[in-house]
């Protein structure tokens, strides 16, 4: 293991779970990033929170709008590995070509990062090869073996920038749960339909997006304000004898747990993943003086139901965004310990998941089959969803809304 892995290890052991969804208060470090809390497991429980990535190979590959983003060792050096024209559409929260090219080695630093040296894993691709077909290289070598898993991450590459790699072995403090071990895992064989959804769900993105800028036409969007899902980084893993956490975000990356209880269909992945990114844009618009949007924004309206409902399923079914239930507790986005955020990250799902259906002409199911428990619409049920809503919508989505309006 380098050293910088084994830095990596043991701050990724070191956090204590019930903290680590605050941010450090010096995030300019590589040594002092962070984790976004992770989605809920299937059965309701919510997945423990595990550690941010030291050496920042997830902002060193976002570019200079990942927040609290690190120096990067991992970042390697050479020349960006730059598309060829016409090959990539402008999305996210700003245009991309304001962000920064991974360079070849960060690219094998993030498929390799499992083994003592990427560079010496990705010897194999010599500089003599033309820039693309090197990179192509890179992923027929870490997914060797089954050529249909290396060519969708490299379409995740190639199209969204998205670097499919592998997340370092640690373990991390599990809460109650104990200490839970996460080792290194790549998705081929069987494993290959984990790629195959996460596909599936960026082609839905970029299609959804695209739809919802054509209603939007003529109409002044703020590209700084516009949500952002791609490029990011994806680390794959497997949890040991366990099957949390099923994902975690920090710094413009993703870890999946290929073990994870949330991952059954294509629909479950698909929100899952949104759900995660949502925590990385939610970092990525702070106050003044912040750490996140969601508590500044949203934190009134959050602690005035809760003080209103308390833990009631019941009284708050009104009110939570989606439809899971904490095994023994209470709705996941009102879940005590998950607090503002997480309810912030089931609204943005909601969202999406609204205008994905009036885009479609379709109904705005969960992946579960089961109807909300409040309004059908989520802006038309209590007025504080109608007020979170709003922000959301105007934050992150450019005001755009496609649902009709209440009472319509």
């Amino acid at each position: 293991m380098s050293s910088q892995q084994a830095l990596r290890a043991a701050l990724l052991s070191s956090l204590v779970v019930a903290c680590s969804s605050q941010r450090p208060a010096d995030t300019s470090a590589a040594t002092a990033e962070a984790a976004v809390p992770s989605r809920s497991t299937s059965d309701g429980t919510p997945a423990a929170s595990s550690a941010g990535s030291p050496g920042g190979a997830g902002s060193a590959l976002g570019g200079s709008a990942a927040p609290g983003a690190g120096s990067s060792a991992a970042s390697g050096a050479g020349s960006p590995v730059v598309p060829a024209a016409g090959s990539l559409a402008a999305s996210g929260a700003e245009p991309r070509t304001a962000l920064a090219e991974p360079t070849f080695d960060a690219i094998a630093g993030v498929l390799f990062a499992d083994r003592a040296s990427p560079s010496a894993a990705a010897a194999s691709c010599p500089p003599s090869t033309p820039p693309d077909a090197r990179v192509r290289c890179l992923f027929d070598l870490r997914y060797r073996g089954d050529a249909k898993a290396a060519g969708l991450a490299h379409e995740l590459f190639v199209k969204w920038r998205v670097v499919a790699g592998v997340e370092v072995a640690h373990t991390m403090n599990g809460g109650y749960r104990g200490m839970i071990r996460l080792e290194p895992a790549v998705p081929t064989g069987a494993e290959r339909k984990h790629l195959e959804w996460i596909v599936t769900a960026m082609r839905d993105f970029d299609d959804s997006f695209a739809a919802l800028d054509r209603r939007a036409a003529g109409a002044e969007v703020s590209r700084s304000k516009r949500f952002r899902f791609e490029p990011i980084t994806l680390r794959f893993m497997r949890s040991v004898a366990a099957r949390t956490p099923s994902a975690y975000a920090h710094d413009w990356t993703v870890a999946w747990n290929l073990a994870g209880s949330l991952h059954r269909s294509a629909d479950a992945v698909r929100e899952t993943l949104f759900h995660e990114i949502f925590h990385l844009n939610d970092y990525a618009h702070p106050p003044p003086g912040g750490e996140a949007w969601s508590p500044s924004a949203l934190g009134a309206t959050f602690d005035a139901v809760v003080k209103k409902c308390g833990t009631s399923i019941a009284c708050l079914g009104p009110y939570s965004p989606n439809d899971t239930i904490v095994r023994g507790g209470t709705y996941y986005s009102f879940q005590p310990g998950n607090g503002v955020r997480e309810y912030a990250a089931e609204l943005a799902v909601r969202y999406y998941r609204e205008q994905r259906a009036e885009l479609r002409g379709s109904k705005a199911e969960s992946p579960t089959g089961r109807p909300p428990a409040g309004a059908a619409r989520f802006k038309c049920g209590p007025p504080e969803n109608a007020r979170a809503w709003a922000l959301m919508r105007d934050e992150f989505f450019g005001g755009v809304d496609v649902v009709p309006a209440c009472g319509s």
